[in-house]
């Protein structure tokens, strides 16, 4: 059996039909008699043929199904900005197919295949933290898939976007550790070809040296996959606690990487905030009960997946082609909590 997919073309070429008599007899036209139908229905099943998603979507209009690729659906930011998405892609009468890319390119890049031969409308997609070429994606948007990426970003690729103030949100919370008292600061981030890790290094660059700190690179530690690898988490702080002066707080630039700081620090005997300090931008809904309570950055994430579906739909639905584009960027939002408490940390 071949299991490389095949075009109409293919078929007609075979059994020395016409495109149209073959295009006509996949659709079961009563134009075609039922020999005709036999013959090119058994061949297609025999070797393969899918129909192009994209043709069809030409043909029939809508398939009201979009399409959404996230990291994972176990991360509290992302299970919430998926409600968002569904709770507008449902108000307006669409569907929508969940994956998820584990922080991978490779699946990313088959997620996204598989979803535009699910026939889908249109693409929701937050890039994995391995993303750094972004072909698969143009291509289809030169074909006339109409994305909208929120969280991470491409600047390679001209569409609606959805994203927090990162620079700002890492600059309030490195600015409330540093009007809290703490000296030395660190900062456990993703990878550093996101756009998200990016923005949030920027952000707590900036307020290291609009205070007239010193911005110390062992101070930084990057965690490639995003959270993923609980190993890549213990080595960033293994390597924080080596230092001859270790660091008495310390800022986490994303969800996993944060609430697995907080279980590492525990994991050590190290008290929080009495020894280290813990900032974290995490949108988990356990923050206000963890030992100690966790001071967080907070992202819109709910708003985020609503924004970037109506934004999305917007281009699905117009009647015409869309050619100007919008980076819609939502606030964050710091609550204050016991894990950088300096009233406890001096005790």
């Amino acid at each position: 059996m071949n299991f490389d997919a095949i075009t109409i073309r293919d078929i007609a070429r075979e059994l020395h039909l016409s495109v149209s008599t073959v295009s006509k007899a996949l659709r079961d036209s009563y134009e075609i008699s039922d020999k005709t139908k036999k013959l090119v229905l058994e061949y297609a099943q025999k070797n393969n043929y899918r129909p192009n998603p994209m043709a069809q979507s030409l043909k029939k209009g809508h398939s009201k199904s979009i399409g959404i690729v996230v990291s994972s659906i176990d991360n509290q930011f992302f299970s919430q900005v998926i409600n968002g998405m569904e709770s507008e892609a449902y108000s307006q009468g669409y569907n929508v197919i969940i994956t998820q890319s584990h922080e991978s390119w490779d699946l990313e890049v088959q997620n996204v295949n598989h979803l535009t031969h699910r026939a889908i409308d249109g693409l929701l997609i937050s890039l994995s933290t391995e993303t750094n070429d972004v072909e698969h994606l143009k291509k289809l948007q030169s074909q006339g898939l109409p994305i909208v990426f929120f969280d991470r970003v491409s600047n390679e690729i001209d569409t609606h976007k959805v994203i927090v103030d990162n620079l700002k949100g890492a600059y309030e919370a490195t600015m409330h550790l540093i009007n809290s008292g703490y000296k030395h600061i660190a900062h456990i981030t993703s990878s550093a070809i996101t756009s998200v890790s990016s923005e949030r290094l920027s952000g707590y660059k900036k307020a290291l040296e609009d205070s007239g700190m010193e911005v110390d690179d062992r101070y930084i530690k990057f965690c490639t996959h995003g959270g993923q690898a609980m190993s890549e988490i213990q080595q960033a702080l293994q390597e924080l606690l080596d230092l001859e002066v270790k660091p008495d707080a310390i800022l986490t630039a994303w969800d996993r990487i944060t609430t697995s700081t907080l279980s590492l620090l525990h994991k050590f005997n190290i008290k929080i905030p009495q020894e280290i300090a813990l900032l974290g931008f995490t949108n988990t809904l356990l923050a206000d009960v963890l030992n100690p309570s966790l001071t967080a950055v907070q992202q819109p994430a709910f708003e985020i997946g609503r924004k970037a579906t109506e934004m999305l739909l917007s281009i699905i639905n117009s009647k015409r082609p869309v050619t100007e584009f919008e980076t819609v960027v939502l606030p964050t939002e710091l609550f204050i909590r016991n894990s950088t408490a300096r009233q406890i940390a001096v005790k």
